[in-house]
């Protein structure tokens, strides 16, 4: 099949953010929101089409504004799984498909970039991102799994396909606060202090 693999990218911006207690993607780190950091943090180079799903007329504006596929979740209630159907739905015909959740503010798009060059080397697994040998997010999917994705139901995610399929995954080691993320007010607060990037 050579190295053109046709590889999709879905961007998860839909969450409710019970934790949170307001849109948290549109709340900002030194001056940039988590939505726009995330959308920045996708090699658009690296993939045939990009895909964010959102709740939020503003994040799918934002969206369009790079050029990217917008999705409208009318049911953020429905849990991850939703968000994960939505997104797939239109790159079923992908070889493979990486999934970014949108509030990991130091994420960095060369080691976006580099985990779609992994898992080129080896498109029969599944990619993600760790730090200490712990896997975090994006995780890529190869379309095999696909099926397995579509099946799943409420608050389980991609994490859920993994754990039955532990001896298909391999890691890229990268810093941990890129995997960092910001699921409070308070988590928010810390890397505001902590200046990082």
């Amino acid at each position: 099949m050579g190295s053109s693999f046709k590889i999709g990218c879905v961007v998860m911006a839909a969450g409710n953010a019970r934790r949170f207690g307001e849109n948290k993607l549109a709340v900002s780190l030194r001056g940039r929101s988590l939505i726009l950091r995330a959308l920045e943090a996708v090699p658009e180079e690296a993939f045939d089409t990009v895909v964010v799903v959102s709740q939020y007329p503003e994040i799918m504006r934002l969206a369009k504004e790079f050029h990217f596929a917008a999705v409208r979740n009318e049911h953020p209630d429905y849990g991850i799984s939703h968000t994960i159907k939505l997104g797939l739905t239109g790159l079923r015909d992908c070889d493979g498909v990486l999934f970014q959740v949108a509030d990991q503010p130091l994420l960095r798009r060369e080691s976006v970039a580099a985990l779609v060059k992994l898992w080129k080397q080896q498109p029969d697994k599944i990619a993600a991102l760790s730090h200490g040998g712990v896997r975090g997010n994006p995780c890529l999917f190869p379309a095999r799994f696909f099926p397995e994705l579509m099946e799943l139901r409420e608050d389980h995610g991609g994490s859920t396909v993994i754990r039955r399929h532990e001896e298909d995954l391999v890691l890229l080691e990268v810093d941990g606060a890129e995997l960092y993320d910001v699921d409070t007010v308070r988590a928010l607060e810390e890397l505001e202090a902590d200046n990082k990037g």
